[in-house]
């Protein structure tokens, strides 16, 4: 078989299904592939990408499920330029909703052809032509209201509807005219990557062209490696795949990101050299602020990358205070470690996990050291916590000041120093955190603590005192020890 001739192969459709949170989307798929992927997920939400195969009257579909939530609006877009059909899921109960808009939006701007689902025609109160009627009002014009995108009633439930709907998805690519040539180098879009703790780096790939074998070199513009393993969407281990199949692909030296083209084969050096290395943010960058600002340093943590990517976007719209600048000191994927916290200490930020906990030593470190640690399950419930606690950084955390007024003795972190106590009250063996100016620059221990030269476990506001101070910050006249 010549060139020309491999080029004319059919490749079949990549469908992705989008749509707002709770329309059932990941049921519709769930009754498709007959696996109950809803009761997996925390909540019954969808939150990582995955690729999924069937085949129906002998034609193969990859569907892409992506999550319906609004924090997850990039990975739709994404899921829309992978995907070469769009299902647009639109619930019959409840019409058209902001993130259905959403990704209306997402389809058309990526030009991908779609077809519209409407789910959930068995719930009592359904009413299919008030969603025709709201996709209408949305310049989605549907066969026979004066378009022509195709549509179908469907029951994840009782199953009606949904050989007809795949029909109308393998009647859409059919005009797309979807071609490859398995002679070609295998290229495609990097869906998901991972750090497995038992496998290491692990990248779900959606295959475009060409064809992919284990033992290939693969590249994308920030990560490289070799196929060791190549598994397919059951993860069942193979030796190649065909477009337009998902793939698990373990043997990257370094994570690539998502979204990124990979190209993979017998690869030149002039291939590997166009590689860009993934250069880390350094630890403690911060944009200059003045000094009225207060700067909220944290540290991202997720299970994979495109819940990464998705939280770093969520956090940049959760409102902070207009004093208040965010400083995101590092994000990456794994479970949270105590070289996590150390980052914490060293920078003054707190860590927030999605999907992720931190481990033994993590946990004993951030106690010790008063790192907050913020993780959840569920992306709402989250940004709940983070709302919280931002909050709360902008308002003052400390009860007690206490002013450094004279320094009596300093030997190693052992100081003996004297104040006076401008508010709230400073106790016996708490931790003070040191403040220079407007800067907190360390914290340290109360050892010992007098008023007129007698111990006491309390001095309140007004008073002056005494005090035995072990800190790795050498005090000064005019430091302020704040106490929480």
């Amino acid at each position: 078989m010549n060139e020309a001739e491999n080029k004319n192969l059919k490749r079949p459709p990549i469908a992705v299904v989008v749509g707002h949170v709770d329309h059932g989307k990941t049921s519709l798929l769930d009754y498709i592939r007959k696996a109950n992927v809803a009761g997996k997920e925390a909540g019954g939400i969808t939150q990582s990408v995955g690729a999924y195969e069937i085949d129906h009257g002998g034609k193969r579909i990859t569907f892409i499920d992506t999550p319906g939530h609004e924090a997850f609006s990039k990975m739709r877009v994404r899921g829309a330029h992978v995907a070469d059909v769009g299902i647009l899921v639109v619930a019959a109960d409840e019409g058209v909703k902001p993130q259905t808009k959403e990704a209306i939006k997402a389809l058309k701007d990526s030009e991908t052809p779609f077809v519209v689902a409407i789910t959930k025609i068995d719930k009592p109160n359904a009413d299919v032509e008030r969603v025709k009627n709201d996709l209408t009002a949305n310049n989605v014009l549907l066969e026979g209201y004066g378009g022509n995108v195709s549509y179908q009633g469907v029951s994840s439930k009782t199953g009606e509807g949904v050989n007809e709907l795949l029909d109308l998805i393998l009647l859409t690519a059919d005009l797309e005219e979807l071609h490859y040539s398995p002679e070609h180098r295998a290229s495609g879009i990097v869906l998901e990557a991972k750090l497995d703790k038992q496998r290491g780096n692990t990248a779900t790939l959606i295959l475009k062209d060409g064809t992919l074998r284990k033992g290939d070199l693969i590249v994308t513009p920030t990560a490289n490696g070799k196929v060791k393993v190549l598994e397919n969407f059951l993860e069942k281990s193979v030796a190649e795949l065909l477009p337009s199949s998902p793939a698990v692909v373990l043997g990257f030296e370094n994570l690539p990101e998502v979204g990124e083209e990979f190209v993979a084969g017998k690869l030149s050096e002039e291939d590997l050299a166009r590689v860009k290395k993934v250069i880390s943010r350094k630890l403690g960058a911060s944009d200059t602020t003045s000094k009225e600002s207060q700067t909220i340093r944290v540290i991202l943590k997720a299970d994979v990358a495109g819940s990464l990517e998705a939280f770093h976007d969520l956090l940049r719209k959760i409102l902070i205070k207009g004093n208040q600048t965010l400083d995101i000191i590092s994000q990456s994927v794994g479970d949270i470690t105590d070289g996590d916290v150390k980052d914490a200490v060293a920078t003054g930020a707190m860590i927030l996990g999605f999907r992720v906990q931190p481990n033994k030593a993590a946990e004993n470190l951030a106690r010790a050291q008063e790192i907050t640690i913020i993780t959840e399950e569920i992306i709402y419930k989250l940004t709940e916590g983070i709302e919280n606690a931002f909050l709360e950084m902008g308002k003052s955390k400390f009860s007690g000041e206490l002013e450094i007024l004279a320094l009596f003795s300093f030997k190693g972190k052992i100081q003996t120093i004297g104040g006076k106590v401008n508010r709230g009250q400073i106790r016996m063996k708490s931790w003070l955190e040191v403040q220079r100016g407007e800067d907190i620059i360390g914290k340290g221990k109360v050892l010992n603590l007098q008023q007129s030269k007698r111990d006491v476990n309390a001095v309140d506001a007004g008073s002056e005192c005494g005090l035995i101070f072990e800190s790795d910050v050498k005090i000064e006249v005019g430091d302020k020890l704040l106490s929480k």
